[in-house]
Formats: C-alpha cells, sequence, structure tokens
C-alpha cells in the first residue's frame, strides 16, 4: 500500500509540475504573441525625462538613448519627436541630451516616463504631415481594415505594413517621401490593430496568418486602378509581405519589396522577445512549445517565406546587426542567396524596424534607388 500512495504522490507531483510548466510556457509567449500595438517591445527601455529646455530633452543615459537618429518619444499620454544626441550641452554623468523637435501631444515634465518607438508621427497623414489622404476600408476576410491612402499619379503603388509594437502610423516615417515621388500610397491595419477586427484566438501569429489582410489591401490597390505594387513591410510586416510574394493569388502584380527588420525566423524573435523578459532559460523551449501549441506555428516557417528559390521580385533589405529581436544575419544569409535580385543595406547601431530612424537620408537616397526602375 506504501507502495501505490508513493508511486500516486509522485504521479500527482509530476502532473503538477507538467502543468505549472504548461502554465508558464504560455506566460512566457506572451511577450510576442500578445505585443500591443503601439507600446514597447520587451527590452526597450522606460526613460525617465529628467529636464527640458529650448529645444533639448535631457533623458537618463542608456544605450537606447545614445542611439543616432530621430525617433519618437512615447509615453503615457505624451508623444514627443527627438532629435540626435547633443554631445556639447552640459549634462551629468548618468543622462544625455537630445535636440527635442517638437511635443506632439501632452506634456513633458522631469519624472516622466517614455521609451523610444520608431513612430515619429502620430494621427493621419493630414494631420501629421499636411498630406491630403482617403480614410477607406478594405474588405478582408475578418472584417473591413481601415487604411489610409494617399494619391499618386503612378501606376505603381506602394503598401506599407507596419510589424510588432508599431502601428500604422509608422508607414509615415516614409510617406513625405513616397508623396514627394508621385506613388499612390495604401497604408492598413491588419488583425488586432485598433479599428481591425480581432484574430480569432486574439494572438500576433508573427505575420502567419495576418499576412492575408496584406492580401486582401493588394486586391483592393488592384481593383482601384493599381497596375504594380512594391510592397514596404517592417517586422513582421515584411514577413507578410514575403508570404504574399509567395502566396499572393495577385503575385503577379508584386514588382518589388522593401524588408525592414525582417523576421524571417518566428522562434528566433520569440525567443529573443521572451529573452528580454528577463524569462529564465530553462522556460525558453517551454516558451516555443507553448507558441505552437497556441497558433500552429509549427516548425521554423523561415524555410518558406524566405525561400531563395522563392523570392524572385526584386527586393531591398535594411538591416542591421544592432536588431536584438529579429537577427541581421539571416538577412545576410537571405541576400548573399540571391544577389542578382537581393540588396542588403545594412544600417549599424539602430534597434529593430528603426532602419530609417537611424538614418533618414541614406535610407530614402537607397529606397530612390531601388524604386526608379519599379515606376
Amino acid at each position: 500500500m506504501r507502495t501505490v500512495t508513493a508511486t500516486a504522490a509522485a504521479i500527482t507531483a509530476a502532473l503538477a509540475a507538467g502543468a505549472v510548466g504548461v502554465a508558464a510556457g504560455r506566460l512566457a509567449s506572451d511577450a510576442a504573441l500578445k505585443a500591443s500595438p503601439g507600446r514597447p517591445l520587451p527590452g526597450e527601455p522606460r526613460l525617465t525625462v529628467h529636464g527640458t529646455a529650448a529645444g533639448q530633452i535631457t533623458l537618463t543615459r542608456d544605450l537606447a538613448t545614445l542611439r543616432p537618429g530621430r525617433y519618437g518619444l512615447a509615453g503615457d499620454g505624451s508623444h514627443a519627436v527627438v532629435g540626435p544626441v547633443l554631445v556639447a550641452a552640459p549634462h551629468t554623468a548618468d543622462t544625455v541630451v537630445r535636440r527635442l523637435e517638437r511635443v506632439t501631444h501632452g506634456t513633458l515634465k522631469p519624472g516622466d516616463r517614455a521609451w523610444l518607438t520608431p513612430n515619429l508621427h502620430v494621427g493621419n497623414p493630414r494631420t501629421a504631415l499636411g498630406l491630403d489622404h482617403a480614410d477607406i476600408e478594405v474588405p478582408g476576410e475578418l472584417g473591413s481594415l481601415p487604411a489610409w491612402f494617399v494619391p499618386g499619379i503612378r501606376e505603381t503603388w506602394v503598401i506599407a505594413v507596419h510589424g510588432l509594437g508599431t502601428t500604422r502610423e509608422h508607414a509615415m516615417n516614409i510617406m513625405e517621401f513616397l508623396h514627394r515621388h508621385r506613388f499612390p500610397v495604401l497604408a492598413p491595419a491588419y488583425r488586432g490593430d485598433l479599428g481591425a477586427p480581432r484574430s480569432p484566438d486574439g494572438l500576433n501569429h508573427l505575420g502567419e496568418t495576418e499576412w492575408r489582410d496584406l492580401d486582401a489591401a493588394i486586391r483592393y490597390a488592384v481593383r482601384d486602378g493599381a497596375r504594380r505594387i512594391v510592397l514596404h513591410g517592417w517586422s513582421t510586416g515584411a514577413t507578410m509581405a514575403l508570404r504574399a510574394a509567395t502566396h499572393s493569388g495577385l503575385r503577379d502584380r508584386i514588382s518589388g519589396l522593401v524588408l525592414d527588420s525582417p523576421v524571417l525566423s518566428w522562434e528566433t524573435t520569440l525567443r529573443a522577445l521572451v529573452r528580454a523578459r528577463r524569462t529564465p532559460a530553462a522556460l525558453l523551449p517551454l516558451a516555443v512549445r507553448a507558441a505552437q501549441g497556441r497558433t500552429g506555428l509549427y516548425g521554423d516557417h523561415r524555410a518558406e517565406p524566405a525561400d531563395p528559390g522563392h523570392l524572385t521580385v526584386p527586393t531591398l533589405i535594411f538591416h542591421g546587426p544592432g536588431d536584438t529581436v529579429a537577427p541581421w544575419h539571416l538577412s545576410r544569409r537571405l541576400a548573399e542567396a540571391r544577389p542578382t535580385t537581393t540588396a542588403l543595406h545594412t544600417v549599424q547601431h539602430a534597434p529593430h524596424a528603426a532602419m530609417w530612424n537611424a538614418d533618414p537620408t541614406t535610407y530614402e537616397e537607397a529606397l530612390r534607388r531601388f524604386l526608379t526602375p519599379l515606376m
């Protein structure tokens, strides 16, 4: 009897430990599967505002605040645009002074907490950039998808799709450039975004199902007169662009891809986001298995959308070794495998999906050269 009791206790303990492991894995996988649009990704530090002066803002000294370029500075109820570090400005050893270009809304006071974001603009193309646009609804498989359309005279449209941690406002970073070169621009929301339908399971599938909403935007563009389409995607938006170029029924209309910080391995990105939450290493395999069970992302889907054999259209990749969410070496490997159709523009000292922010002028010149023969 004592043996039976001990065996039952051991089984009960094992089942309890297994249940705890499953719960811990699910919780850890939330770092990627429940990443909220417009909120900082795990690992993006919260910064303290130490003070503002004419055209200047003093922030906590951190690797993030030392990044080159222009960024949004988002807080709870505030947004500002900050420019480069002002090295000559007086500051203490634990602070950094950057140029304060404007406060978009709210206020910035000493002690406020904020984070840097690639979203330089908030609002819509008219309020943020002074561009005429139409608010449209794209019919998607789960319901209507809100989108902005900025008209242009060319028959080649650019569809710009955001990724992890950002919103369709991210597309406004390049909208002025594209409008200046007369490209019609469509910036759609997709499942899980504000105003768009939720995914049936309420989870982010890292582009593996969301791409069908991009496909709906492609169909809308073609119905509205687009002869050719360039897909410009950031992060998981780039994953969506790759899958559309492979699977869309209108893939013959896709004349080019621009991939900024593409997520080419969902498992690697999931692990990176989970690790950034200071999750114990022992839970990483559990998080991966939980993500597989919750979303159906079995295996490494990098092999399909980023298979060099499938990537036949001209492709420009913006990426850099400073990306801790989507590894740069995977983009380099992809470009090396298709040297005749794919070019990699490496950007130093830029975080995930912020290659434009680090050096807007160089980014836009590379983009101009890529788009010119596709006009």
